[in-house]
């Protein structure tokens, strides 16, 4: 009898995510792994499609917008000047944190330079997208005492089989 997913075990797979019309978003075909029913990054949607599946399984999970990454906030959009900015953020894709007044920080892109303005944003990449994550199992093993404490999968001890 196969290993199957259940809590405690180490998980690798790869994915896919694909926006509504179908177009890939976001590509793995190296593994990665997390620890299955513990502080994982995945969203729960996915970990439960995942449960109890042996290696190979390919699940197929859709997520709205709201449920992924939020829908877009247009008041963590800014744009300034070009001349505001620094050189080094003068293109498209640059990425630097920021802070306010209250000690908050975020992650902002440069998403667009046009007519002498930059446009920068804080809200995730992919936020406002509902998106279909193609995920398929490609180990499964016991996580180690260490594994469990940290919470996090050892990447040197492989789950691949």
């Amino acid at each position: 009898m196969s290993a199957t997913i259940k809590t405690d075990m180490v998980v690798s797979f790869t994915y896919v995510i694909r926006d509504n019309s179908g177009e890939i978003c976001e590509y793995r075909d190296l593994p990665v792994a997390y620890i299955h029913g513990g502080q994982s990054p995945l969203f729960p949607q996915i970990e439960r499609a995942l449960e109890g599946r042996p290696v190979g399984h390919r699940a197929v999970v859709t997520l709205s917008a709201r449920e992924a990454f939020g829908e877009h906030d247009p008041s963590l959009t800014f744009t300034d000047a070009l001349d505001n900015v620094p050189d080094e953020l003068r293109y498209a894709g640059a990425e630097f944190e920021a802070e306010n007044e209250q000690g908050d920080r975020r992650q902002f892109r440069v998403t667009k330079i046009e007519d002498g303005r930059l446009t920068v944003d804080a809200n995730h990449p992919l936020a406002g997208k509902a998106l279909t994550y193609e995920v398929t199992v490609v180990g499964i093993r016991q996580a180690s005492d260490e594994e469990l404490r940290s919470g996090q999968a050892d990447p040197d001890l492989s789950a691949v089989q």
